[in-house]
């Protein structure tokens, strides 16, 4: 069985939390555990776990960073983090 790359990340794409992802809240922000490949994820900050929990509401993730008010000097960092989260499965496309 050969597994599947997660597709790149794109940022004028829809994405969403993978359904198969749960987050548990932390002081820090949250854990993120993906319920197929067991995997566990850090999300050190709130702003982030905020963003990944509207992003299937927005066409394309600059439209939830605009959504949150988001510094538009943060969107690289952001971005990176998404790109981050899709190339572990936690993210897919829409």
């Amino acid at each position: 069985m050969t597994a599947t790359a997660a597709p790149a990340f794109d940022p004028a794409t829809p994405w969403r939390l993978h359904p198969r992802v749960s987050l548990r809240p932390e002081p820090f922000g949250a854990l993120a555990y993906h319920y197929d490949n067991r995997r566990l994820n850090f999300l050190r900050s709130p702003d982030l776990v905020a963003l990944v929990k509207i992003l299937g509401d927005h066409p394309e993730p600059r439209a939830a960073f605009d959504s949150l008010d988001l510094d538009p000097k943060r969107w690289p960092s952001f971005q990176q983090a998404l790109a981050a989260l899709a190339a572990s499965d936690f993210l897919e496309p829409q």
